[in-house]
């Protein structure tokens, strides 16, 4: 495959999104408009996030199930805001086994329908709650304008649905998975997130309230990152499920849905990537280390393999992802921009004159440093880096946010710091009205992210209108 010229970060941020995707191999166009191929690259990401969640949805005592992408159309018509919020995306299959059918069958967009229609059937008593299941699945949202891994027609994620005994535990299970959310992208995605509830504008389509996490990219725009909803009784209601309490009368139950997808992979490379590809945090990155042999002569060559297979040998038990990339046919530093193009977090050179030092250059991928270190006791400074890898990413992405990051009170400079280079957060008062919210969006295509669960007790007055405000809130152009 021909290489990939990745353009200037700084100079055409959307050219760079998809030149380093291509560079890196980590998606291709499909031949239906707004579809992606996601090619072995970008998927090994996605499975490395899937393994993280999946195990941090199971300590918190859910359970996977798969449930049909077909949802009869009636299905979607039972909750009123729900369908209205989805009708402009959803997919519908009207023909099958060349007849028509009886009834459409819309391509889930998300799954609350059909889920809560089995839910009818598996909850009787209080016994039965609270109920956790989560899936992983593709869904299908007819989108006009597509970006790969952002915003595609179809695109892959898990989503949970839960079922609970009153609003309060509802409400806590809402607020925890949020915080695994937050939990997953600070820790493994080394990308600092900001936790707050979206407004009724904002909020998901049949919800009682949203919670979002929301990052900022490397241009400054804000991407929701994952959200969690507190669905109160709507679904339950529009479902007929209901539940035999502890005191022996019916009610319905409360709900809550919350989902993460692929457009983290999108995240991934606006948040850490560079003018020489993306860079993957090594908590993400299936191979961690590279390992490029350097020798000239056949009798060289033997040696420093011969070195390479001792010290690399105590890798896989301490769980260190390797490659050795040993293929003669390319140059050393054809290699080298390889590696860096698809974001391996720590490369290992070594060549005859290491081996005279008995040692071996790591080469970061973060910041390109290269550090000497001895051949004895490689494995557990190896370990070392990669974490400090994994901090020296997040720090930097929490150090641009803040940069980025603005108190405004006044609307005429709301403005020019949203068309300022690089964009931005802007903490600004709101008086909680739609109008204002409305105006915001009209005026500058900004929106509120959230109201942030960590925002100080602060009242003043609203940035568009001037009436009284509680608090401020985060506005941001998005993705």
């Amino acid at each position: 495959m021909a290489e990939v010229k990745i353009a200037k970060r700084s100079e055409d941020y959307s050219r760079w999104y998809t030149d380093v995707i291509a560079a890196a191999e980590l998606a291709d166009y499909a031949p239906v408009k707004g579809c992606m191929v996601i090619r072995p690259n970008g998927y090994a990401i996605w499975e490395q996030m899937q393994r993280a969640l999946d195990a941090m949805f199971k300590e918190t005592g859910h359970q996977n199930a798969y449930f049909p992408m077909f949802i009869p159309e009636s299905f979607l018509q039972k909750e009123a805001e729900h369908v209205e919020g989805f009708a402009p995306e959803v997919a519908v299959v009207t023909h099958a086994g060349g007849q028509k059918l009886e009834e459409p069958l819309i391509i889930r967009p998300t799954s609350e329908t059909i889920i809560w229609h089995s839910y009818r059937n598996w909850i009787q008593s209080y016994r039965d709650l609270p109920l956790l299941i989560n899936q992983w699945a593709n869904v299908v949202r007819w989108e006009m304008r597509t970006r790969l891994f952002l915003r595609t027609t179809e695109f892959l994620w898990q989503e949970g649905h839960t079922a609970h005994a009153t609003f309060e535990e509802a409400e806590e299970e809402t607020v925890r998975m949020l915080g695994v959310y937050r939990r997953f992208a600070e820790e493994f995605m080394a990308l600092p997130v900001i936790e707050g509830r979206k407004t009724e504008r904002e909020k998901f389509a049949g919800a009682h309230h949203t919670y979002s996490i929301e990052a900022m990219m490397g241009d400054g725009k804000a991407l929701q990152a994952g959200t969690s909803h507190h669905l109160a009784q709507n679904f339950a209601k529009a479902f007929d499920v209901m539940f035999q309490n502890q005191q022996g009368t019916r009610e319905y139950v409360y709900a809550t849905s919350w989902g993460l997808s692929t457009r983290m992979i999108g995240a991934l490379i606006m948040a850490h990537g560079d003018d020489n590809g993306i860079v993957i945090p090594p908590r993400l990155a299936t191979i961690q280390v590279v390992v490029v042999p350097i020798a000239r002569k056949p009798e060289e060559r033997e040696k420093v393999m011969e070195a390479v297979g001792r010290f690399t040998a105590p890798f896989k038990a301490a769980g260190i992802g390797y490659k050795i990339d040993d293929r003669e046919q390319h140059s050393p530093g054809w290699k080298f921009n390889e590696w860096e193009r698809r974001g391996i977090p720590l490369r290992i050179e070594v060549g005859p004159k290491d081996l005279e030092k008995n040692q071996v250059m790591l080469v970061r991928r973060d910041n390109r440093e290269k550090i000497p270190v001895t051949q004895d006791g490689l494995t557990p400074a190896v370990i070392a880096m990669l974490d400090t890898i994994q901090k020296a990413l997040f720090d930097r992405a929490l150090e641009f946010r803040e940069k980025h990051s603005y108190r405004v009170d006044d609307y005429a400079k709301f403005n020019e710091m949203l068309d300022a280079e690089g964009g931005g957060f802007l903490w600004s008062h709101w008086c909680e009205s739609d109008a204002c919210e409305e105006r915001v969006k009209n005026d500058t295509k900004a929106t509120i992210r959230c109201i942030p669960m960590s925002r100080e007790s602060e009242t003043g007055q609203c940035v568009v209108c001037g009436q009284p405000s509680p608090g401020r809130v985060i506005f941001a152009r998005a993705y």
